[in-house]
């Protein structure tokens, strides 16, 4: 069976392992070496991405995780998970690090701050569908290389088009959060699909 870990140190881990088990994956939490090293491919949910680095160096796992990532482990990144996965930050804070996986630049909050969090209707341009995306203190993609793959775009409050999901080989990136959907509505598991076709 496909195993898919969501890194449980901080975030919203509950709601990825959710969409995971509506996929039919088994998602264990990951807060050890030894549960990393147990499964197939990797959540970094969102939450705040200072805290989770520092976490990852207190767990040991840091530099376990960035060595996976490199040997080819695929890998979700949404939001604080995200900048996690980026070669380089634009507004970090002193001594951030990042355990890389996707070369580009990514912009710290770029789209505000907590109370400017929204709801947007983006098109998904693998297929060109509509995809319902929730945006909270969420990054934005500053700059990438040439063979990252841009999957959706948004504007931003400089009214222009930023990516704000991406892919190179086995990582993904997302600024939204594709875990939460609206009370009531059907679920978009697109993201984590796409996770799970990769591993």
């Amino acid at each position: 069976m496909t195993t898919i870990g969501v890194l449980g140190l901080q975030g919203d881990v509950r709601e990825h392992v959710e969409a995971l088990g509506r996929l039919g994956v088994d998602a264990p939490r990951v807060r050890r070496l030894s549960e990393l090293d147990a499964v197939d491919g990797l959540i970094i949910p969102g939450g705040e991405s200072t805290t989770i680095d520092k976490l990852l160096r207190a767990f040991d796992l840091f530099e376990p995780l960035r060595e996976r990532i490199a040997a080819g482990m695929p890998v979700l990144g949404s939001c604080a998970g995200m900048i996690l996965l980026a070669t380089d930050i634009i507004g970090a804070i002193e001594g951030q690090q990042t355990v890389g996986g996707i070369p580009m630049t990514v912009r710290r909050n770029a789209f505000g701050r907590q109370v400017d969090s929204s709801e947007v209707e983006l098109t998904w341009l693998p297929d060109g569908s509509t995809m319902h995306a929730t945006f909270i203190r969420a990054p934005w993609v500053e700059s990438h290389r040439d063979d990252v793959e841009v999957l959706a775009t948004a504007a931003g409050p400089d009214g222009a088009p930023h990516p704000v999901a991406v892919r190179r080989g086995n990582a993904i990136a997302t600024s939204f959060h594709p875990e939460i959907h609206a009370p009531g509505a059907v679920p978009d598991d697109r993201v984590h699909q796409l996770l799970a076709s990769l591993v």
